[in-house]
């Protein structure tokens, strides 16, 4: 889990192609503290295992689905990426909960100067509207941002100096393609709405006769 509280700025410094899949290098400034083989990184917002590790940064297998369904197929080396590693249950929910996992991808339609920052509006695909409401929370290439306008094929997130400063939102312009991944309460919520896929948490509740059988209305 991630909370969207970018750590880092990193830099592609090679891709390798293997064959549908690929290997990334990211290079830091300076190298995450107590960094292990098989920990779990969020790289634009999408979950990316520690393959190797070397003195300036470290290396992630991407596999062809995580290709199909992010911005990843479009890196190039010297991009820029936001890093933020897996939540540690001693620290601050400074964001939101993250999962990691892509929902989409989202461009970028408008760039509104707004006082001293700017309001950033983004066109989201249809099916991925309905989890998005104003003051709620989303995330954006692995972003924790609040939702401040709604429109019919989107919405708008004001972005401030410090989120500008320390993440990669501000090499960004019209046109450019984001990883989204939208609130996974809104998710569980629409799947206890449909009655599909009872969780094995939910079929718990009901034999331990915590929840009535059928408390879902189809």
């Amino acid at each position: 889990m991630f909370t969207g509280i970018v750590e880092e700025i990193g830099v592609i410094s090679s891709i390798v192609r293997k064959g549908v899949s690929c290997r990334f290098v990211i290079s830091l400034k300076k190298q995450f503290k107590d960094i292990l083989k098989g920990e779990s990184i969020a790289v634009n917002g999408v979950c990316l295992t520690v393959v190797e590790i070397g003195r300036n940064g470290f290396a992630a297998d991407i596999s062809e689905e995580t290709l199909k369904t992010s911005t990843l197929s479009r890196f190039k080396i010297g991009q820029k990426v936001n890093l933020e590693r897996a939540l540690a249950l001693n620290s601050r929910l400074g964001g939101h909960m993250m999962t990691g996992h892509i929902d989409g991808v989202s461009e970028i339609v408008d760039k509104i100067a707004r006082g001293n920052g700017y309001e950033l509006f983004f066109k989201v695909p249809a099916k991925l509207n309905k989890h998005i409401v104003p003051k709620g929370s989303v995330a954006l290439d692995g972003i924790s941002l609040t939702v401040a306008n709604i429109f019919k094929e989107g919405f708008s997130v004001m972005i401030i100096p410090h989120t500008a400063q320390y993440t990669t939102l501000s090499q960004n312009q019209i046109g450019d393609k984001v990883n989204l991944e939208v609130d996974i309460l809104s998710k569980y919520i629409e799947g206890l709405l449909k009655g599909e896929n009872e969780s094995p948490t939910e079929k718990m509740f009901i034999d331990s006769g915590f929840l009535p059988i059928g408390i879902v209305d189809n």
